[in-house]
């Protein structure tokens, strides 16, 4: 980072904390590392991230990647992942987040949507062969010019980080880093269709501060994250909120609630950060009494609509926060009331944290007059979404420009005032972080024949599950992989077991 850049950017975050601290633990791989991506486990101090970091922003800078080019990254929830994304913006490169299970179909629109220059992959992820993804999908970008991964068996043309991470005494010299600029691209579904969505190191920080300071996370925190990173959500209660406190990142590869309940006792974590209802799962399970450590749990809703009716957080030390997403468009976070139950969110500027008076304005909630609720604030993408013009017929005169709306369904309480989210944007289907346009399932399903059916059915845990039935269920999954389709879809077609000729698809939660 520039030394004159008064505003920070995540690689000048990182370096503020290797300064004060380089030999303190910085980050930790999941237990079982081996299982998910074939690589023994590592932990990294500070310094030791540091040097990593160097040697792959050199490769970087090495393989001709001129600034402010994308780099699309599509790995799992270990140190590789934070180390690529750090070592991307420290060689001045835009980070374009490819979530995992997404396949040949969709990660080719995101290349050639966002002209990525490179594409950074790992051999396997849960036993996928995710560099032939990769190979496969640059092969259909013209504007991929160098494609990298981690691990072993890689295919021929692909560089191995590896080799650059543990082979390399080239530091290089850090790209002049601007905050303003934008520091990672990701992707969403809305009623007009898939859209990537860029965002500044500003935006990213902004972020990470509303889930920080709302979850009153301690300096210097040791903190689990079973949070896949392929979003704006993941990325900044992780990655960014980790940079914020200064301490420990204890990654986990969702989801394993016997492993991550040992994690969280073997290293003291004094924080999980994990998707609410899991979080919620494992408190019911008594996680809580025989994690003495744990005092803050966050917890991250990729349903929103569900947080008003969701079970009531245990009494005791631990706190449990909400945050609310909106898919890449925005977040705000609430934590619990001391009974236990959800806090009210009241329409208006919110700050960070909520309830303190004077604190910094996080950003504003609003009730459209068409009955959805919007946001505004620093972190908001407004130019991603708003490319129709700024929302009209809101109250106060003239429509504000830096609203974006994020089509959920919301009323206010006749009684408080409080927002209550009703239902998510009318025709389309999220199956965790994963958003779908219901029409686009029919589409699929079309290519199947006569009497196929996809569709998505209500899940508590992941919002919606896709479930499927065709003639031939084993030439549907035959059929759908050819087509570099989503494992979700493709899973959707499994054979019948036990009770029931319409088996709904697993969300494969552990992406």
């Amino acid at each position: 980072m520039s030394q004159n850049n008064a505003s920070p950017t995540l690689d000048g975050l990182f370096r503020r904390i290797l300064a004060r601290q380089p030999d303190a633990l910085a980050l930790v791989d999941p237990a079982d590392k081996m299982r998910v991506s074939a690589q023994l486990p590592k932990r990294l101090t500070y310094a030791q991230a540091d040097r990593a970091i160097s040697a792959l922003a050199a490769h970087f800078a090495a393989a001709g990647l001129p600034a402010n080019s994308v780099i699309a990254v599509q790995l799992p929830n270990t140190i590789e992942f934070v180390l690529t994304v750090l070592a991307a913006h420290r060689a001045g490169l835009v980070v374009a987040l490819l979530p995992q299970l997404w396949r040949q179909a969709e990660l080719t629109v995101a290349l050639n949507r966002t002209g990525a220059r490179a594409i950074v992959s790992t051999s396997k992820i849960d036993g996928i062969n995710h560099a032939d993804l990769a190979m496969n999908a640059a092969a259909e970008a013209f504007s991929i010019r160098h494609v990298c991964g981690f691990g072993d068996d890689l295919p021929e043309g692909m560089a191995s980080l590896d080799v650059a991470l543990y082979n390399s005494d080239e530091a290089g010299v850090p790209a002049t880093q601007d905050a303003r600029r934008a520091a990672i691209i990701s992707f969403d579904v809305t009623a007009d269709g898939f859209r990537a969505v860029p965002r500044t190191h500003l935006s990213l920080i902004a972020g990470g501060l509303v889930v920080f300071l709302e979850s009153g996370l301690a300096q210097g925190a040791t903190m689990l994250s079973a949070q896949a990173p392929s979003s704006f959500a993941g990325l900044t209660s992780s990655l960014v909120v980790w940079l914020l406190s200064g301490g420990t990142l204890v990654l986990h590869h969702p989801f394993d609630d016997q492993i991550a309940e040992r994690q969280i006792v073997e290293l003291g974590c004094d924080a999980l950060i994990a998707p609410a209802p899991l979080a919620l799962r494992l408190a019911d399970a008594g996680l809580l009494a025989r994690a003495p450590t744990l005092r803050t749990v966050i917890g991250l809703w990729r349903a929103p609509e569900q947080v008003a009716s969701s079970a009531t957080w245990p009494a005791g030390a631990t706190s449990m926060t909400d945050i609310y997403l909106f898919g890449e468009a925005g977040l705000f976070g609430a934590r619990r009331l001391s009974d236990g139950s959800p806090a009210p969110i009241q329409p208006g500027p919110h700050g960070a944290p909520r309830d303190v008076a004077g604190s910094s304005t996080a950003g504003e909630i609003l009730l459209t007059p068409k009955g959805t609720l919007a946001l505004r604030g620093p972190m908001v993408a407004l130019a991603a979404y708003n490319s129709h013009g700024p929302l009209t017929g809101l109250p106060g005169g003239q429509p504000p420009p830096d609203y974006v709306d994020t089509g959920y369904a919301a009323r206010p309480d006749r009684t408080t005032g409080a927002i209550c989210i009703t239902a998510p944007p009318s025709g389309i289907m999220a199956v965790g972080g994963y958003r779908f346009l219901a029409q686009d399932l029919q589409e699929w399903a079309k290519r199947l024949g006569q009497g196929a059916l996809l569709t998505a059915l209500p899940d508590r845990l992941s919002g919606y599950r896709l479930a499927g039935r065709a003639n031939d269920n084993a030439r549907a999954r035959e059929a759908f992989s050819e087509l570099g389709l989503n494992p979700l879809m493709v899973e959707a077609f499994r054979d019948p077991v036990g009770r029931s000729e319409e088996n709904p698809a697993s969300p494969l939660t552990r992406h």
